[in-house]
């Protein structure tokens, strides 16, 4: 027996493939591969919709963004560190705990310094370079400060925050430096710029296309002053449907090389929507020797309550409401004897439910008094018994009456 084992053992040690394995996990037989070696549901996405990476390698279409020697940065920072250990004032406030942070000058130095590429990098978190631009992107140089007023009180823009219709029904007021100087030089230009300031809605559109709507469009804005600017779009607010979620709007400011004609966008009525649909990514095509991206903010927006009355009386037209149509819940046939299963849960699964509610409430209203009004609830729920004799189903449910659970706050 034993030279038996020991040969059965060295053939199958030479043909290892005769060995069927068996992946076992919480004790259930896996079916197929296993998962270390079987590919996710990602690898596999990824290998049915392959995109050739030299096509779709992002392209840089802002001005390139200045890397200053580190020789340089390292000096500076090392005669700072020298100025504040030479100043026995600042170590006093310090110690005193009295020192007061500038914090106008710590957002300067974050915006000449790492501000533009954190930008970037939450701009691509929201899809705006996808949704806009395609595979291209760009580095926002030029700090957009963007402020809506509503009853003297200011909601800023910034790169992500929440707006609610009712706080951005009038234009904004826009600054920015307009006589920026990308060369990193630290000068100003001297002769007049103009640039032009865009703003976006890619998650709707009217006619139902994927196209984006434009909400407001200057352009000619001379050396940073908006209101110099040619109205190309009036601004309209956003208007997020009911049922939609957050919507995305964006700013996006363009450098000109000089005065431009977009005359071909031209909208004088403010709510003529038809007219308003646009797509950025042909806009630049059309315009990328001319024009060139600098600046960069965005906000998200809901719906609120003070929108159906604009939709009735600004735009003329049905308030829309959406809803997601909720797929019916799967139940299985009836078994003859349902094991481990409640009695009543069991069979009001294939009844009607209106037929169920009214039987509750009948019911619920026959232990209520017609002047003194229905029972006083129970100080103790817990402390009361129900009964040895009540089957386990009906003591469950006489608990959650008691406890409020359940079917009785539908009622």
């Amino acid at each position: 027996m034993a030279h038996l084992i020991q040969r059965t053992c060295e053939y199958l040690l030479l043909k290892p493939n005769v060995l069927l394995k068996f992946d076992i996990r919480c004790g259930h037989r896996l079916r197929g591969r296993a998962p270390g070696i079987a590919k996710t549901l990602r690898e596999r996405l990824d290998e049915e919709n392959a995109v050739d990476p030299d096509l779709s390698k992002p392209v840089n279409i802002g001005f390139p963004a200045l890397k200053p020697s580190r020789s340089t940065q390292l000096s500076e920072r090392l005669e700072q560190l020298k100025a504040q250990r030479n100043n026995p004032e600042l170590e006093r406030q310090s110690r005193e705990r009295k020192l007061n942070v500038n914090l106008d000058q710590v957002r300067e130095d974050w915006l000449k310094t790492s501000g533009p590429f954190h930008i970037k990098r939450v701009a691509e978190h929201y899809g705006v370079f996808k949704h806009l631009f395609g595979s291209a992107y760009f580095v926002p140089r030029v700090e957009l400060k963007i402020q809506y007023t509503l009853k003297d009180v200011i909601h800023p823009v910034r790169y992500g925050n929440i707006l609610k219709p009712s706080e951005t029904q009038n234009a904004p007021s826009v600054e920015f430096d307009g006589r920026f100087n990308f060369s990193g030089d630290g000068k100003t230009e001297a002769k007049e710029q103009f640039w032009c300031l865009l703003m976006t809605n890619p998650d709707m559109n009217v006619d139902g296309s994927e196209k984006e709507h434009c909400h407001w469009f200057i352009a000619n804005i001379p050396n940073g002053d908006v209101s110099k600017g040619d109205v190309v779009m009036p601004y309209l607010q956003p208007f997020p449907p009911k049922g939609t979620g957050y919507h995305r709007h964006i700013f996006v400011l363009y450098k000109q090389e000089s005065r431009m004609d977009f005359s071909q966008y031209q909208q004088t009525a403010t709510y003529f929507l038809p007219g308003r649909s646009f797509r950025t990514l042909d806009f630049y095509r059309q315009h990328q020797d001319s024009i060139t991206p600098a600046g960069l903010a965005l906000f998200q927006c809901d719906w609120d309550a003070s929108l159906p009355a604009f939709y009735q009386e600004k735009l003329q037209m049905q308030h829309p409401v959406f809803e997601y149509d909720f797929p019916a819940p799967y139940i299985r046939d009836q078994e003859w004897f349902p094991q481990r299963k409640p009695f009543n849960l069991y069979m009001d699964k294939y009844r009607d439910p209106a037929q169920i509610r009214k039987e509750y409430l009948v019911r619920k209203l026959a232990k209520t008094h017609p002047f003194d009004g229905p029972e006083k609830p129970l100080r103790f729920p817990n402390a009361h018994s129900v009964g040895k004799e009540v089957p386990s189903w009906l003591r469950t449910e006489i608990k959650k009456n008691r406890l409020g659970w359940g079917r009785i706050n539908d009622i």
